[in-house]
């Protein structure tokens, strides 16, 4: 028996040009086995390409990618077999009750899909509904039904694009549930969002991507590291704090963030020098500091970092 790989996805080179439009440019992505892999970026930057040329739906341009060690499209029906998958809104029978929606997509799957209706209903929140017409739901509810029918093969592997759509606050709450508990039975979800916070609070894995390119990739923890030349003061009065510093020869950069300020430091400075002097300038100039750390980077503000870093380069 052939070793099973650490990444249930795997490409290289991975490109798929409509005419002289590029969408999906040389993307090599590594998927780690049981992790919630974002795949970040904005609308227009080749994400649903991406998934439909995982899929199978359309073809690359060039590249290869194997999915749950198979070759795709050559392996194409055994790889899919344990994949479930979103791209775009789900489509339905509006006509039929969510419950019949899902015998229908059961059919086609193996025998023991129609014996998971009920306990995939239960699971997206939709029980109390599942007899109701498709017509009389609102998106979020078509959403999460599309995800019951995701569940219905047991999938290994589940593709979402864009999966928090038409969601209310509650929704996405129960929709982060869900994929702690997939991660937990040692599913893999790949989730494709422009949604920063939403990826920075569902998933461990990220890939950031503009312009059909990957341009960073790694654990959320590595992509949103602190940066050696950043600090956070948590003071009162921010603005007034702001003037009184931002003449400091030590500092490249001063910007308000709620409860105080971040600033970002000149390369040769040292990160203790400078949070010594800030401190005692500030407390001079008589506000109070309570707080005042190496700075933690959120996701958003790495992924601007990066994507306009790329496109100076470009």
């Amino acid at each position: 028996m052939a070793k099973q790989s650490d990444y249930v996805i795997e490409t290289e080179g991975l490109k798929k040009s409509f005419g002289e439009q590029v969408a999906v440019d040389g993307v090599d992505l590594r998927v780690p086995r049981g992790s919630a892999f974002g795949y970040l970026g904005p609308n227009g930057a080749g994400k649903t390409t991406l998934i439909r040329m995982l899929l199978g739906l359309t073809q690359p341009s060039g590249g290869t990618m194997t999915i749950l060690d198979r070759p795709m499209p050559k392996e194409r029906s055994r790889a899919l077999a344990r994949v479930g998958a979103i791209v775009e809104e789900p489509g339905f029978h509006k006509h039929l009750s969510g419950r019949e929606n899902l015998w229908i997509a059961a059919a086609a799957r193996e025998l023991h899909a129609h014996e998971r209706i009920g306990r995939v209903l239960e699971q997206v929140g939709l029980a109390d509904r599942a007899d109701d017409r498709v017509g009389t739901y609102s998106q979020g509810m078509r959403q999460r039904l599309g995800i019951a029918r995701c569940l219905l093969s047991d999938p290994e592997l589940l593709i979402l694009d864009e999966p928090t759509n038409g969601l209310d606050p509650g929704g996405i709450q129960e929709f982060r549930a869900l994929v702690r508990g997939w991660i937990a039975e040692g599913r893999t979800l790949v989730l494709s969002s422009h949604l920063l916070d939403e990826v920075e609070k569902i998933c461990d894995h990220v890939a950031i991507v503009d312009r059909g390119r990957i341009v960073a990739q790694g654990t959320l923890a590595e992509l949103s590291a602190g940066d050696d030349g950043a600090i956070t003061i948590g003071c009162a009065n921010p603005h007034k704090a702001l003037s009184s510093i931002r003449g400091n020869d030590l500092l490249r950069e001063v910007e308000e963030i709620a409860g105080g300020l971040r600033v970002l430091l000149k390369p040769d400075a040292s990160l203790e020098k400078a949070a010594a002097e800030l401190n005692k300038q500030l407390v001079k100039a008589g506000i109070a500091v309570h707080r005042l750390e190496p700075s933690h980077v959120s996701l958003e503000h790495r992924f601007l970092e990066i994507t306009r870093r790329f496109g100076e380069d470009s």
